[in-house]
């Protein structure tokens, strides 16, 4: 799976697979200070629904690649919808997590199944965000 990082002013690209992560590239990034700023009001808001993040798990309905989530979070913006085409590496959804947003990533050319997640939600590690067919 590939994962996009950004620590202070560089963006990391990273793949993991199998317990083992390979950097596949490192970037700088223009206005970390912006970005960084405008997860802080999301994370307010979402902490009430943390209840909804339970069911989310029976509510996968499609069947498929299910993606999960790599760490908890809060999911602050869905890039993808039911029916939509995807290429390897597009960017499905961002979840922030310690102030940090993470890219969730299509990991191979598919179409998009079923979006599980809703913006504004808390997520568990292992939640179903997206099914892939």
């Amino acid at each position: 799976m590939k994962y996009k990082v950004t620590l202070g002013s560089k963006t990391y690209e990273v793949e993991v697979e199998n317990g083992d992560a390979m950097l596949l590239d490192e970037y700088d990034v223009k206005a970390p200070a912006a970005a960084a700023a405008a997860p802080a009001a999301p994370a307010a808001v979402s902490a009430p629904a943390a209840a909804p993040a339970a069911p989310a798990a029976a509510a996968v309905t499609a069947a498929g690649e299910t993606i999960t989530a790599p760490m908890p979070g809060n999911i602050l913006r869905i890039n993808v919808a039911a029916g939509q085409k995807v290429k390897a590496g597009d960017t499905l959804l961002i979840l922030e997590a310690m102030k940090m947003e993470n890219e969730i990533l299509a990991p191979r050319d598919a179409t998009v199944a079923q979006v599980v997640a809703t913006k504004g939600s808390v997520v568990d590690t292992g939640a179903p965000l997206v099914v892939l067919a």
